[in-house]
């Protein structure tokens, strides 16, 4: 008998696929609308070096076995703790999972898999419960007052949760104590403020608190009792707590591009300073204890495009800022707070944006630092691996439709240990090194139809390899300097030929494999007229579910220039012949649709949050062995609320917690605070937060 849910009918006022047109408009600008922004004619496969071608008894929710938590309102619960699943320090005191009897990632996950639903309520399988950690508007920094929606200030939301979280990184203290950081990604003011009726008519008070509640939280957290379950620190200091925000924080850039005359502003004239981080998506845990954090779409917050001076509209153009006094940009009207968001007056604010971030959320005097290194471009996140020779390797995806995979190697090697000394070199390795794009090439590429058929070999798999832009201040790319490379990544990428990809959005290497998995969400463009056809590595047209890419770098070693790939998971209905699942039987498996970020357990397993679901379901997270029989047997573990997406994940060290962000929940057109779409978690009008669920015997979850 099959144990996959059956699917639910698609409900709702969607475009672009399953996601509102409100998220559309607040999360990306309605990218989907506007050209798209790759307009290069290089191959999709570049030429190859070496061609081989819970709340206990609520309500039971169907046939999966699942529990319905916090109908109505779920209380404000927990925060995190043991260490976070890709750094590599050790957590004082707590046990390592022991490794499946099959090997690493081949860990049988033995939990029922929920069923699909359109609940307006967090939906975890029996035998769990989950809390609430935190929500918009709660006190982050002691002395925050209390939230109130009919009377935010700016000021307020400095010290409070910010909205629309997305990151979640949970990095130890000790046994009890953890630090909780999160991105806050975008803010929708349709469900911020009460009496709402358009951008223009907000005050320029209500944008700067908009602004205030984009950025970054440091939580400090401790564990109830001995569960594992988490909740912000009721005594003491807070000593760590920390609000990062769009308005008033100061960043530091470093790298070769630092002091560049692209990054010149009247108000900073050295190019060094920026203030604020906008857009801020996913990111990483780094093995040194820091948090990396990915600037995405931050070309929706500048006007004036179209006054910039001719040499740089098509740089801008690039970035998917229109230039074109016909297509205005900035939807958020952030200049008439801050005039720096228009384009026509500061030219140069937008390449101030779309870097890697790293905070250090342990000291909260740090200023955190804007990584030119890395490049400029719609960053979903960073995630780092140490490599077999010392240095670290930090793989980025650029989230937008026909863009590119990219990786860091860095000069530097990682220096183990928590001493001053290696703590401080450490906090250099992402400042200089050698940034790769890579190009991938099938291995059946005259049997690729667009319709997902797999190949005569029986699998989406070739060969890639990743091409060299730029190596400290020395320039790969023919008429391109080192900051030129670095500021417009994008067009750096456009020359060599790199893979033009299905929206690359997580990217994140094993920590125990090397082998790296990356989230591509989706491109319903692939293959229409005048747009790229579908190729092995991005085999549908008009490709509505995503698919999982799983790359292995030659000798396993993640400094390699060449790697193999193939397509473990291709998204969708099992049902529907075009998905694929590692071979696996389809009938057993759980329905996925828009992959978007990734996650390891600590045995290996690989965890998938979507956003966009296409199947007519909530959004969730779903968990798969990569290694060993189980490979493919991809199971549903939760769904979030009515409107919201799934953003995290995190599975602690311990393998006992597993944290969710659940971003924009009733995020759907026609909703507000006085008519809310969804009223999770408190009963009265929607509020982004944090979750944490746990095992209510303790044990390990997913086994």
């Amino acid at each position: 008998m099959s144990d996959r849910p059956r699917l639910l009918p698609l409900l709702g006022a969607t475009r672009h696929g399953a996601r509102d047109a409100m998220t559309c408009q607040y999360r990306c600008g309605n990218a989907c609308d506007h050209p798209v922004p790759n307009r290069s004619d290089n191959p999709y496969f570049g030429d190859l070096v070496d061609v081989e071608v819970s709340r206990r008894g609520v309500v039971r929710a169907g046939a999966a076995g699942a529990l319905v938590l916090g109908f109505g309102g779920a209380v404000a619960g927990a925060l995190a703790g043991a260490a976070p699943a890709a750094a590599a320090p050790a957590v004082p005191g707590a046990g390592e999972a022991a490794a499946p009897a099959g090997g690493v990632g081949s860990g049988a996950l033995t939990f029922r898999p929920i069923p699909p639903n359109k609940l307006d309520t967090l939906v975890v399988p029996n035998g769990y419960d989950h809390a609430v950690v935190i929500k918009w508007g709660d006190p982050v920094v002691p002395g925050a007052p209390a939230f109130d929606v009919h009377a935010q200030t700016a000021a307020a939301q400095a010290k409070q949760f910010g909205y629309n979280n997305d990151f979640v990184g949970v990095l130890p203290i000790d046994r009890k104590r953890a630090l909780l950081v999160v991105n806050h990604e975008y803010t929708n003011e349709d469900l911020m403020f009460p009496g709402f009726t358009g951008q223009d008519a907000l005050s320029v008070e209500q944008v700067r608190v908009a602004m205030a509640a984009h950025g970054m939280s440091v939580v400090e957290l401790e564990r109830v009792d001995a569960t594992g379950q988490w909740r912000p620190v009721r005594t003491g200091r807070r000593q760590y707590n920390r609000r990062v925000t769009a308005l008033a924080t100061k960043f530091e850039l470093t790298g070769p591009a630092a002091g560049s005359a692209w990054l010149r502003t009247a108000a900073d004239p050295k190019g060094r300073t920026v203030v604020g981080t906008l857009n801020n998506c996913a990111g990483g845990v780094t093995p040194w204890g820091t948090v990396l954090s990915g600037e995405e779409n931050f070309n929706q917050y500048f006007v004036g495009g179209d006054g910039a001076p001719e040499e740089l509209k098509p740089k801008l153009a690039r970035y998917g800022i229109p230039t074109d006094v016909r297509h205005p940009s900035g939807s958020r009207k952030w200049e008439r707070a801050d005039e720096r968001f228009d384009l026509a007056k500061h030219p140069n604010e937008a390449h101030r944006f779309g870097w890697v971030v790293e905070i250090d959320p342990f000291d909260p005097e740090s200023r955190p630092r804007k990584h030119t290194a890395l490049g400029r471009v719609k960053h979903e996140g960073a995630n780092v691996i140490v490599a077999k020779d010392g240095r670290v390797v930090a793989y980025m995806g650029d989230d937008e439709r026909f863009d590119y995979l990219y990786k860091f190697v860095s000069d530097k090697k990682f220096m183990p240990g928590n001493s001053w000394v290696a703590r401080k070199h450490n906090l250099t390795l992402l400042e200089s090194g050698t940034l790769y794009v890579a190009a991938l090439e099938g291995n059946s590429a005259a049997e690729i139809d667009g319709t997902g058929k797999l190949p005569s070999d029986g699998a989406f798999d070739g060969r890639g390899r990743w091409i060299k832009l730029v190596s400290g201040n020395r320039s790969y790319v023919d008429g391109m300097t080192a900051a030129d490379v670095l500021t417009f990544t994008r067009l750096a990428g456009d020359k060599v030929g790199a893979t033009k990809m299905d929206r690359p959005e997580d990217v994140e290497p094993s920590q125990l494999t090397g082998k790296v998995y990356v989230a591509l969400t989706n491109n319903t463009d692939r293959g229409k007229a005048a747009k790229a056809a579908a190729d092995e590595a991005n085999p549908r047209n008009v490709n509505k579910h995503g698919q999982i890419l799983e790359l292995v770098e030659d000798g396993g070693d993640n400094t390699a220039e060449t790697f193999a790939w193939s397509l473990p998971i291709v998204c969708g209905d099992p049902a529907d012949p075009s998905t694929h699942f590692a071979g696996y039987d389809k009938t057993r498996v759980s329905p996925i649709s828009c992959p978007d970020n990734v996650a390891f357990d600590a045995i290996g397993n690989l965890w998938i949050s979507t956003d966009g679901n296409a199947l007519g379901s909530n959004d969730g997270l779903f968990a798969t062995a990569v290694e060993g029989p189980e490979r493919g047997h991809l199971k549903q573990f939760l769904t979030v609320p009515l409107g919201a997406e799934t953003c995290g994940p995190f599975i602690t060290k311990d393998n006992r917690s597993v944290f969710v962000a659940v971003q924009h929940p009733g995020e759907i057109t026609g909703a507000s605070v006085e008519n809310p779409a969804s009223t999770w978690p408190d009963g009265d009008f929607a509020k982004p937060g944090v979750v944490v669920t746990w095992r209510l015997d303790g044990g390990p979850v997913g086994s």
